[in-house]
């Protein structure tokens, strides 16, 4: 719900018997501004689920304020969810995207505060802005 007004919370629901097999994204709002690559330093605000549940097990929304790291510091999924490769552009400022990352894309077979092994996952996330690229 709410998937394309920026100024709130999307509410994010997944139900599913079976895992995603490989990275997939859907663009909700396609963002105007720069487009992100895979070292740079990203502000955002998300919303992580569990695939298979729908259980949420993130929100920068509930924590009250957007989040920044480097792209070079996450999950690979969430790497390539922002800042595209083979087959996915990357996001754009301004722009809010669904992105289903694959448990090897992921966390794997760790568990990760409240993500079982082997999670498939689903994110909601907002491309505020980027902040600067990293070398590396």
């Amino acid at each position: 719900t709410g998937a394309t007004d920026l100024k709130g919370s999307p509410g994010v629901t997944s139900k599913s018997s079976k895992s995603a097999t490989k990275l997939a994204v859907k663009d909700l709002v396609v963002g105007k501004g720069k487009a992100a690559d895979s070292t740079s330093t990203v502000t955002v605000q998300y919303t992580g689920v569990l695939y298979k549940t729908g259980t949420e097990f993130d929100s920068s929304w509930k924590r009250g304020s957007p989040t920044q790291f480097p792209l070079t510091g996450v999950v690979p999924g969430f790497t390539q969810g922002i800042g595209g490769t083979k087959g996915v552009p990357p996001m754009k400022v301004g722009g809010r995207r669904i992105i289903i990352v694959p448990a090897p894309l992921g966390y794997g077979a760790q568990q990760n505060s409240g993500i079982p092994a082997n999670s498939t996952l689903v994110f909601v996330v907002d491309l505020i802005s980027i902040d600067k690229a990293t070398s590396g």
